[in-house]
């Protein structure tokens, strides 16, 4: 066989093997979507939309945007971190789809899978990709650890009355916590090579201008999200206290590993808040919350990333037809 002829047949079976990933990718969707319209009950979703005032609902909606618009910018900072050049829109599409993903199905299958994915389809090179991912979560805990760590240092007597623990507890582990993100920053702006060595895994360290962006996008993207589940209450309950309750209920769904977290937020709101408002608004509020973060993403991104695929599989048949087709990493790739 002639280097030509392996060559093209490497190509075939890479492309299969694509294929075939995304067939499974798309097949965890669509089971986590059964299990999902099966976990939530769709007529008090809709009687408790339908008891939400029109402007309310917007606000959350914008919010909503506002906080994808947030993390789709954890990829355009790591642009200039990982060093690759694919266009902002191309970016911001793999970003909100992994982003949506990564909600209902977790981690791994959504923020890694599914970005990994539209990487490559791009022509994206795997070490750069993995640097990425990298930046994007370290950005993602980064904001978390900053107003967690704030939180609890400085107000920590609310939240240490709803979960009735001593607010000295809540106050070392916030100053630990604005430790770690101060001990991040200053090696990002000190470290002679800005490499950090966790269990074997090396992380080059981003300059300080980027470590700052990391943090005061995560910050902003977190106090969104909060801000949804603020106003879907109607504001009565104070601000810090439903930020600090969507901070616990995040480290809880990540440590309970349930796609989307189903059951472990709203167990945290419950104990945390369930004292303070009803349980049926406080529970109207979490199901609108998850209709408006969750599912409506979701059905955006099922559609995009289809679409996507579909544009792949066009692009495949015209090879093997013998047709021109688009340059990888340009238009026409399907990202």
């Amino acid at each position: 066989m002639s280097r030509t002829d392996a060559a093209g047949a490497w190509s075939r079976v890479r492309g299969g093997l694509g294929r075939g990933f995304a067939l499974l990718l798309l097949a965890a969707v669509a089971f986590a979507l059964i299990r999902y319209a099966g976990a939530v009950d769709w007529r008090e979703v809709g009687t408790a939309v339908a008891g939400y005032p029109p402007s309310r609902l917007a606000a959350a909606a914008g919010l909503a945007v506002a906080s994808y618009l947030l993390y789709g910018a954890y990829d355009l900072a790591a642009r200039r971190y990982a060093g690759h050049d694919l266009s902002t829109g191309r970016v911001l599409r793999a970003a909100l789809i992994s982003y949506a993903f990564n909600l209902n199905l977790g981690a791994l299958i959504g923020g890694i899978g599914f970005r990994v994915r539209m990487y490559l389809r791009a022509g994206v090179d795997g070490a750069v990709i993995a640097r990425v991912v990298a930046f994007s979560i370290v950005s993602n805990w980064l904001g978390y650890a900053a107003l967690a760590g704030a939180l609890l240092a400085f107000q920590p007597g609310a939240l240490a009355e709803a979960a009735g623990v001593p607010a000295a507890w809540l106050r070392a582990a916030g100053a630990a916590a604005l430790a770690l993100v101060a001990g991040y920053l200053a090696a990002c702006a000190g470290a002679r090579q800005r490499v950090l060595r966790l269990r074997g895994h090396a992380y080059r360290l981003p300059s300080l201008p980027l470590a700052l962006a990391q943090l005061g996008l995560s910050s902003l993207n977190w106090l969104a999200i909060s801000a949804i589940v603020f106003v879907l209450l109607g504001a009565e309950v104070a601000y810090p206290v439903v930020l600090g309750t969507l901070l616990a209920g995040a480290v809880f769904a990540a440590l309970v590993h349930v796609p989307a977290g189903l059951g472990a937020l709203e167990a945290t709101f419950l104990a945390l808040l369930g004292a303070r408002i009803g349980q049926e608004q406080l529970i109207a509020a979490l199901l609108v919350y998850r209709a408006i973060y969750y599912l409506a993403p979701l059905l955006f991104a099922v559609v995009a990333y289809l679409g996507i695929e579909a544009g792949g599989l066009r692009l495949a048949r015209g090879r093997q037809g013998g047709g021109r087709a688009p340059p990888v990493g340009r238009a026409g790739n399907g990202l």
